[in-house]
């Protein structure tokens, strides 16, 4: 990319966004190696400003990016070109999204240190709000000879906290230390690239379930009703839900910024 002749066609910039490769930076590879030059996009970042000059900018990723052992440099080659940083996790069920989801947030101003994001006066929402129970998604029983026994030993670990008669979710992948399931009056634990939670609930003949649908993770993330994808198979709009920076939470860490200015 010609960054000069992007500038030009630009003109000031006020504002940038980024979001670096984070899947070899968090837990989501599991126990498989770590991508260096993966890694290294981050600082990508650095071209861009230095091209750019923007007044600020938001960088996000996994928490676990602090770990990385060129993180110090990131951090010194923003502060070399002039900009002043406030780091910051923030967990967006403080902000009014059904999900625990604990993200990396650098705050980079030129002219000022940024002020720390202040948590909202907003409700806790949890994954009840968002599950539909008794919409048009189809479910098919839980018990049969094609469900992988894990599979049922969770569900029945759930069933025998919870009873008979309460539905819950089921965690397919990713590190889990409750059980494999969790119940719908907490916030979803974080939304991954793949198909990750399947809702279970009573029925006639006995349980029943079905994954989480598009417009359930969707909603998960605080997107907006209005926002539609226009292309894409099942599991390529969820792998964009799953890669995507949960809308209030960047809102918030935006409004700071320029705000508070």
């Amino acid at each position: 990319m010609d960054l000069p002749a992007v500038a030009k066609q630009l003109g000031k910039v006020d504002l940038m966004l980024a979001s670096p490769e984070c899947t070899n930076h968090g837990p989501a590879k599991g126990n498989r190696p770590r991508c260096d030059n993966s890694k290294n996009t981050a600082f990508q970042v650095i071209r861009f400003a230095r091209g750019l000059k923007p007044r600020w900018i938001v960088i996000e990723n996994v928490s676990s990016m602090r770990r990385w052992d060129r993180y110090e440099e990131l951090i010194a080659n923003l502060t070399d070109i002039g900009y002043h940083i406030h780091p910051q996790i923030l967990n967006s069920a403080q902000f009014g999204v059904p999900q625990r989801r604990r993200r990396l947030f650098l705050l980079c101003d030129l002219k000022k240190h940024p002020a720390p994001v202040k948590l909202p006066e907003s409700t806790g929402k949890t994954a009840a709000d968002v599950v539909d129970l008794n919409g048009a998604f189809s479910y098919s029983p839980l018990r049969t000879d094609r469900r992988a026994r894990a599979t049922i030993e969770r569900a029945d670990r759930a069933i025998g906290e919870l009873g008979e008669k309460v539905p819950f979710l089921l965690v397919y992948y990713g590190s889990d230390h409750a059980g494999g399931w969790q119940p719908l009056n907490a916030p979803l634990r974080t939304i991954t690239t793949l198909d990750r939670f399947a809702v279970v609930k009573p029925g006639p003949a006995g349980h029943v379930m079905r994954m989480l649908q598009v417009p359930e993770l969707k909603a998960a993330m605080g997107m907006p009703e209005k926002f539609h994808f226009r292309r894409g198979s099942r599991r390529e709009r969820v792998k964009l839900i799953g890669n995507a920076v949960c809308p209030p939470v960047m809102k918030h860490a935006i409004h700071t910024l320029t705000v508070s200015s």
